[in-house]
């Protein structure tokens, strides 16, 4: 057994890790010879113990994943990983349903998630703004099938590929062959809103005598919330309206008492996901798991007043006047929702030969779909006969991987032996954008003036408009009038076009890989290890790329680690393919601004260049160490990110022929041939804009606090500093406002701190959760106000009552003081919305439950 002087330090380094990983403590005492916690993510072959990693690694139990109050794994990981962080995102298409995360300030697609050590298939989504992110869908992992997670917060791109810039989150599938749980848990915000709802179950199954198969699910429901109020801006108030209008808006919005609610989405969900292994003669295992995931939520997107570009007077082929006020006479505000499919499956055999070469050969499948739905609004260019609910398509991601990985001790006349590590990787993944409804995306007759020909080039009647008028039409048109013939509106299903023909289809690539990764203990005090990771993909060149790291025990109670690497992140096929046509507000005022692929004609046209994948050079250096019951980890971070891929500042667009640039890129759409290009506002696309620097510091400490009467209160303390900044100059691609956004607005300090304490049957969690404070700006080039939020703590409390060793009830609160970021200040959140609703801070306000959980 090698280190074995440092056995004691490993091992009670390893017990406060699983205190750190815990919200609630067990009802019966955890002795030191019991537990050795271990990582298998940021090695290759032998798993090493948390505090000799040369890595940090945080490892969480399956009780801290169940106990924390929250359905949603994202929110699961965001209260116990201080650098993970995730927001609610209303009026965010398709990130209402499948929120984007970060991991040490870089978003989803930039950490490397993997199920059971294998590659997690991407979400279908790809957010239409900012980084341009498709991650997997963490949501769809619930935390009841979850044996462990392992969040290893250092670049890793070396040994796992492409995407594991800021880190890797490797999810550990429960692998039990008897027993079970089931529990139940139910709450709602103290603003009478919000009802969630969740019931989780596991049961463990024997196959055979040498097998098991672990089946986990989780149904869960919520309600949507209202942190609104009631739509009033300087372009229209509703409060100033006449009282007929006033009352017909009170329908305007299908949920809530506002025209426009800012809140969490209508949402239910059903998953299930099972792990199975068997072990066959000669150290031989077969192994499969996967899931199946369905999750439907809607929200709301902007309110539709009168007179804004969309609720416009039209006139129709018999010279009357329509407007949309006849089908919404109080105007409307249209509802988005989503249908999530996701499922996979993995598979495989791993064992080690008489040799002692250890081998895993392995296939996965995965796949994640979209799908659209549209009500309360309306085609405007259809005009009367545009129906009010449609079906804008559909966004689906594919892949399919097959890999062997292989692994051998060697002796070759070092201290300790080396471990060998290599393998190869071959995946097959796709991209499809699938046409909906014809009425989502068709340009109906009022997309252009005078659909009808009714006026002359002079401004005067032509036969078919001298007709109407005979007939008794108002038509007028005079050339300085503003006759509604003139009227041009936009095209396709209000608020969310549909994706044209022209716009849909597939995408997609191939590529491979192989890899080598050496580690070995040189001496009692030091660990190191070394990997290489070639990658070729069909779309682009191929990348080489290294990592390095150590650990050294300067004592038997003081560890230092470091590591230096370089990693690579390919552009999806998503990223390279998708489009999106949506209804942003500048000034108040609805455009269609569209998002265009950068290798599209459309977007190349505005000066787009074909992406390229980013690349990046991570450093860490940290310190292990124990004084006695304290425990102290400290790592600071580095990472630079060259060519990063995100969404430049949009571009306006303007049919008017003063309106300069604008203009000009309206001409440049035109001769690209975009369908409706005088009623776009604005195109932008992803581009590799520019060069970051990511870097901080993350903290851990525990300490058991023993009392005289025998019992003990554990304390855990994590805190996380983060900033990020430009190394490059990005005024070609994003404005002053953007630029400022980019570097201040996500709060460089959060912690949390935790303490669990138990009384008998009785178990206390307190946690105090710590955002510092942070900045936003507003305005145009060269004139932006600016905003400083101030740091907002929230508590939570959570009591939990043991009725039987293997029953319990708790209640519990989060936020129970019900904190809440200070408001928005700069009108840049409008429309009825009163806090900044991208913030990572909560701004929900206290929520209070209970459950029941039983294990069997």
């Amino acid at each position: 057994m090698k280190r074995q002087s440092l056995k004691q330090k490993s091992l009670s380094c390893a017990i406060v890790a699983v205190i750190a990983s815990s919200t609630m403590a067990s009802s019966a005492p955890v002795l030191a010879e019991e537990i050795e916690e271990v990582a298998v993510t940021g090695v290759r072959g032998k798993p090493r113990s948390v505090s000799d990693s040369p890595v940090p690694v945080d490892v969480f139990g399956s009780e801290a994943l169940e106990s924390v109050s929250h359905t949603d794994t994202n929110d699961v990981l965001k209260t116990l990983v201080p650098s993970y962080n995730v927001s609610r995102q209303p009026i965010s298409d398709g990130g209402t349903f499948i929120r984007p995360a970060q991991l040490r300030g870089m978003p989803t697609d930039k950490t490397l998630v993997l199920v059971n050590s294998k590659r997690r298939h991407r979400a279908a989504l790809v957010e239409i703004g900012g980084s341009g992110t498709q991650g997997p869908d963490i949501a769809t992992i619930p935390s009841s099938a979850l044996k462990s997670v392992e969040v290893l917060r250092d670049g890793a791109a070396a040994q796992y590929g492409s995407d594991a810039i800021a880190g890797v989150i490797n999810f550990i599938l429960k692998d039990n062959a008897e027993g079970g749980s089931f529990g139940l848990r139910t709450g709602e915000y103290s603003e009478g809103d919000g009802f969630q709802s969740t019931a989780t179950a596991n049961v463990g199954m024997p196959l055979g005598s040498e097998g098991f198969l672990s089946i986990s699910g989780e149904v869960s429901q919520q309600d949507f919330t209202s942190r609104s109020e009631q739509y009033c801006e300087t372009w229209f108030c509703l409060e100033e309206q006449d009282p007929e209008f006033i009352e017909a808006a009170k329908n305007a919005s299908l949920e809530g008492d506002v025209v426009q609610p800012w809140g969490q989405p209508n949402a239910e969900a059903a998953r299930m996901f099972f792990n199975a292994g068997y072990d066959i003669a000669d150290g031989m295992q077969l192994y499969a798991f996967g899931n199946y995931s369905e999750s439907e939520a809607d929200g709301s997107f902007y309110y539709r007043y009168p007179n804004n570009g969309t609720i416009m007077d039209l006139r129709t082929e018999d010279g009357s006047i329509y407007s949309p006020l006849e089908k919404f006479p109080g105007g409307f505000t249209p509802r988005f929702s989503g249908d999530v499919t996701d499922y996979s499956a993995a598979s495989g055999v791993k064992g080690e030969t008489t040799s002692g070469l250890l081998y895993d050969f392995s296939a996965r499948y995965g796949y994640s779909e979209v799908a659209y739905t549209l009500k309360n609004t309306i085609n405007p260019s259809m005009g009367p006969d545009s129906p009010t609910e449609f079906n804008p398509g559909t966004l689906a991601n594919e892949e399919m991987q097959i890999q062997a990985d292989f692994s051998k001790e060697l002796s070759i006349g070092l201290p300790s032996d080396v471990v060998a590590a290599f393998g190869f990787s071959y995946m097959d993944e796709s991209y499809e954008l699938s046409g909906g409804d014809v009425d989502s995306y068709t340009a109906g007759p009022y997309a252009t003036q005078d659909p009808w020909d009714f006026c002359s080039a002079d401004g005067t009647p032509t036969a078919a408009g001298q007709a109407v008028i005979d007939n008794g039409s108002t038509l007028d048109c005079s050339l300085d009038g503003d006759d509604p013939v003139y009227t041009v509106v936009g095209v396709g299903s209000n608020g969310f076009p549909g994706y044209a023909p022209e716009y849909s289809g597939s995408y997609s690539r191939d590529s491979y890989a192989v890899y080598g990764d050496l580690s070995t203990d040189l001496s009692d005090q030091l660990f190191v290890q070394a990997a290489v990771r070639f990658e070729d993909y069909s779309d682009f060149d191929s990348e080489l790329v290294g990592k390095l790291a150590m650990q050294y025990d300067v004592t038997d109670s003081i560890g230092l680690r470091s590591s230096i690497g370089t990693g690579f992140r390919a552009p999806t096929p998503g990223q390279q393919g998708t489009t999106n046509v949506s209804t942003r507000l500048p000034n108040g005022f609805p455009v269609a601004t569209g998002l265009f692929p950068a290798s599209s004609d459309v977007a190349a046209a505005l000066g787009a260049e074909p992406l390229k994948p980013e690349t990046s050079t991570n450093f860490t250096f940290g310190m292990t160490a124990d004084f006695n019951d304290l425990s102290l980890t400290i790592d600071f971070y580095r990472i630079d990110v060259d060519d990063r891929t995100y969404a430049i500042s949009t571009l306006d667009v303007s049919a008017d022929g003063g309106s300069g640039s604008a203009y000009n890129n309206y001409l440049a759409l035109v001769d690209a041939g975009v369908v409706g290009a005088e009623s776009i506002g604005g195109v932008f696309y992803f581009s590799n804009a520019f060069d970051t620097r990511t870097q901080g510091v993350d903290l851990v400490a525990t300490y058991p606090l023993n009392w005289a009467n025998e019992s003990t209160t554990n304390l855990t303390a994590s805190v996380n500093y983060n900033k990020s900044e430009f190394t490059s100059d990005p005024s070609d691609y994003l404005n002053d406002e953007d630029q400022y956004d980019f570097e201040n607005f996500e709060p460089t300090l959060r912690g949390a701190v935790t303490a669990t304490h138990d009384f008998g049957a009785l178990s206390f969690m307190a946690r105090a959760n710590w955002y510092g404070s942070y900045k936003n700006s507003q305005g145009s080039d060269g004139g932006l106000i600016y905003q400083t939020y101030d740091p907002v703590v929230q508590v939570d409390l959570e009591g939990k009552y043991h009725i039987t060793d293997n029953t319990n009830v708790s209640l519990g609160g989060r936020n129970i003081f019900d904190e809440y970021p200070e408001k928005d200040a700069l009108g840049d959140y409008c429309c009825g919305a009163l806090y900044a609703s991208d913030t990572v801070v909560d701004w929900q306000g206290s929520f209070y439950y209970m459950s029941l959980n039983h294990d069997f």
